[in-house]
């Protein structure tokens, strides 16, 4: 399965690079001053153009709303930095088909609305004064010196000259190096899993589990027990993906399989991470709040892609990887996609990359941003 998705994740990881190399998030606090639709609908652009690690984008929504910026556009935010990204669609394209991906960049939007709407209803003022006042001690969570750095490019020209530059090629080369270092730990866990679930649990397992041979209940069940699968796995960000494609040959629902998606951030550490961040209160109202949007858009996914014909019928063969790696396609693209990111890897350490590895879990206050370009500061940060 490893295998089988390299090339795919690289070229993902380099499309993701590129695009923050344009967007600086110095300016992202001050686009989100509400939570009126224009700002939900720049808190979902500039999420995903934003780093796909869960508890980076965690530590950088709380670093927004630090800033400033509206706690429900941190938190568009911070869902579309997990669920709305090249990578996620990309792999999930290759291990389960396009209708998949198709699901993610309808659902995503669906659960920052939904996520609108229930904030309006039941979020307190004093419960969000309490988050900020909590969030403003600056307790150390997970990824804060990763959100913190900023390496975009600077200057005027167009999208090509700035991106063709000498600090463009540097600043793709930092994004995407820092975006494996940030998710590989997710990914390798997720893979692991994935391919102990598929050798070790029998499908007559997860056939039971998700009523397989029910086929109404499980599509009502699929989209509640989804996020509850996700929780207990540990598993975030794009790791989950493989893991998903286990679950839909063992016949959990096309809602049950997004909702499982989306679920990478209310994860077991993650949620203690919210406690730190914002106060218990604050954490059990972020996840319950997180569970119904991603159940109902599950449900929403579900019912709408069934009548439309867009949910995958028959027998289910989800790409689980093969047994052998062999000469074809895969292979090419793996030898190509690997040149490339050997190519961005050299360029990292040899333009300081080396010191901001080390710099990733530095604590929310130790830098404020990172700018490539000027060689001589890429081993320290600097304000953005």
């Amino acid at each position: 399965m490893t295998w089988q998705v390299t090339w795919s994740l690289i070229l993902g990881f380099t499309l993701s690079a590129v695009i923050e190399a344009l967007v600086r998030k110095s300016t992202i606090a001050r686009l989100l001053p509400d939570d009126r639709p224009r700002s939900l609908l720049t808190a979902a652009g500039l999420g995903a153009a934003s780093s796909s690690c869960s508890y980076a984008a965690v530590a950088l929504a709380r670093s927004l709303f630090r800033k400033g910026a509206d706690f429900t556009a941190a938190m568009a935010f911070q869902f579309a930095s997990t669920n709305l990204v090249v990578e996620l669609g990309l792999i999930l394209a290759l291990l389960l088909g396009w209708q998949f991906t198709l699901a993610e960049f309808v659902g995503g939007p669906l659960m920052i609305l939904f996520l609108a709407l229930l904030f309006r209803r039941f979020l307190t003022a004093r419960l969000r004064d309490a988050a900020r006042v909590q969030a403003d001690r600056a307790v150390a969570g997970s990824m804060e010196g990763h959100a913190a750095m900023d390496m975009s490019v600077g200057g005027t020209g167009s999208f090509w000259r700035r991106l063709t530059s000498p600090a463009g090629f540097t600043s793709v080369s930092h994004n995407f190096v820092m975006e494996w270092a940030a998710i590989l730990r997710d990914l390798v866990l997720g893979l692991l899993i994935a391919g102990a679930a598929g050798a070790w649990i029998p499908e007559s397992f997860w056939q039971n589990l998700f009523f397989a041979d029910h086929p109404l209940v499980a599509k009502l069940w699929g989209p509640l027990i989804g996020p509850i699968v996700a929780v207990v796995t540990f598993v975030c960000s794009i790791g989950n993906a493989p893991l998903a494609a286990v679950l839909w040959n063992g016949g959990i629902s096309f809602g049950g399989v997004v909702s499982f998606i989306f679920a990478d951030l209310i994860i077991i550490p993650i949620l203690i991470i919210y406690a730190k961040y914002y106060g218990r209160r604050m954490a059990w109202f972020l996840f319950g709040t997180f569970y119904l949007t991603m159940a109902a858009a599950g449900y929403v996914i579900e019912f709408v892609f069934s009548p439309l014909g867009l949910i995958p019928s028959g027998a289910r063969h989800a790409s689980v990887g093969d047994d052998a790696i062999r000469w074809n396609y895969t292979t090419v693209l793996n030898i190509v996609f690997l040149l490339l990111a050997l190519v961005l890897v050299w360029r990292f350490f040899t333009t300081g990359g080396r010191a901001m590895l080390a710099m990733m879990g530095g604590g929310p206050d130790d830098m404020t941003g990172h700018e490539p370009g000027d060689e001589h500061h890429h081993a320290a940060g600097h304000p953005g």
